[in-house]
C-alpha cells in the first residue's frame, strides 16, 4: 500500500468507558481504491471505531490522521469540510424533501455561504450543480422530484450516499448500507460502491458475510474492542482464529 494512497488513518485508538474498554488499541488505514471492510458480532466494537474516526466520539488514546493531518481533536463538521463523508445504520435523510433537494442541503452544508444570506438556495449554482452529480452518481437520477420518504429501502440507502458525495468527499465512512436490503438491492448497493473505490477511501461496517466477501479489498475483524486479524478476504476466510471467533468454526465462509 502506497503511502501517499493512505487517506484515513487511526493509530492505536483506544476507547474506554469507566471499567470497559469498547475499542482497544484498534490501527487501521485507509486508502484510496480501496474499500476496507471491518467485521465482528454485535458489541464488537466496530461503531464506536467509526464514530472516533468519524469525530463523533473522541477517543481515550491514539489518533487519527485524515489527508495527513492530524485530526484527533476535530469536530465530525469540521473532519466533514475536511473530505470525509459518514453515513448511518438508520436512515438519516428529510423524508418531506425530494431527492434533489436532500442532495443540495448536504452540498450547502459543505460550502456554507452565511455572507451571502440574501441568496435563495435554488440561485446556488455550485450547490446545484453538486446535489445533481451526486444524485446521478448514486443511480437516482430518474427520482430527482420524488419525495425522499416515498423511496424504497433500497433507494434510501442509496440517497445517504448521494448526501455524503454531495459533500466532495475523498473517505467515506458506511455503516451498514446493506442492513434491511433484498438481494436486488444489495447487488446494486456493491456496484455502486465498486464504481466509487476508484476515488474514494471506503470504510464499511457491514453484517452480510457473502456481501463483504464480495466487495472488500482489506478485512479488519473486531472481537471484544480488540482486532484478531487483518488481511485479505482470502486470508481471513481462511483464518482459523477468525473462524472459531467468528465465521462459525473451519469452513463457515
Amino acid at each position: 500500500m502506497r503511502a501517499d494512497n493512505i487517506l484515513l488513518r487511526g493509530q492505536g485508538i483506544t476507547r474506554r468507558w469507566g471499567g470497559l474498554v469498547a475499542v482497544n488499541n484498534v490501527s487501521l488505514d485507509l486508502a484510496r481504491g480501496e474499500v476496507h471492510a471491518v467485521i465482528g458480532t454485535n458489541g464488537a466494537g466496530k461503531s464506536t471505531l467509526i464514530n472516533i474516526l468519524s469525530g463523533e466520539i473522541l477517543p481515550s488514546d491514539g489518533k487519527v490522521q485524515l489527508l495527513g493531518q492530524d485530526v484527533t481533536a476535530w469536530s465530525q463538521p469540521r473532519r466533514a469540510r475536511a473530505g470525509l463523508g459518514r453515513s448511518y445504520q438508520r436512515n438519516t435523510i428529510f423524508p418531506g424533501f425530494t431527492v434533489f433537494e436532500n442532495c443540495r442541503l448536504a452540498a450547502q452544508a459543505r460550502t456554507q455561504k452565511p455572507w451571502q444570506w440574501w441568496q435563495s438556495a435554488q440561485d446556488c449554482e455550485s450547490s446545484t450543480t453538486a446535489a445533481r452529480a451526486a444524485a446521478s452518481r448514486a443511480g437516482l437520477d430518474t427520482v430527482l422530484t420524488r419525495p425522499a420518504g416515498l423511496l424504497s429501502h433500497g433507494q434510501k440507502r442509496q440517497l445517504e450516499i448521494a448526501m455524503c458525495l454531495a459533500t466532495a468527499p475523498e473517505v467515506l465512512l458506511l455503516d451498514e448500507p446493506l442492513a434491511g436490503m433484498g438481494a436486488e438491492e444489495t447487488d446494486r448497493m456493491l456496484t455502486l460502491l465498486a464504481e466509487l473505490k476508484s476515488g474514494h477511501a471506503i470504510l464499511l461496517v457491514e453484517h452480510d458475510m457473502d456481501a463483504v466477501f464480495r466487495i472488500a479489498d482489506t478485512i479488519t475483524v473486531m472481537v471484544n474492542g480488540t482486532v484478531i486479524a487483518t488481511g485479505t478476504p482470502d486470508f481471513v476466510r481462511h483464518s482459523a482464529e477468525v473462524q472459531t471467533a467468528y465465521l462459525g468454526g473451519p469452513g463457515g465462509h
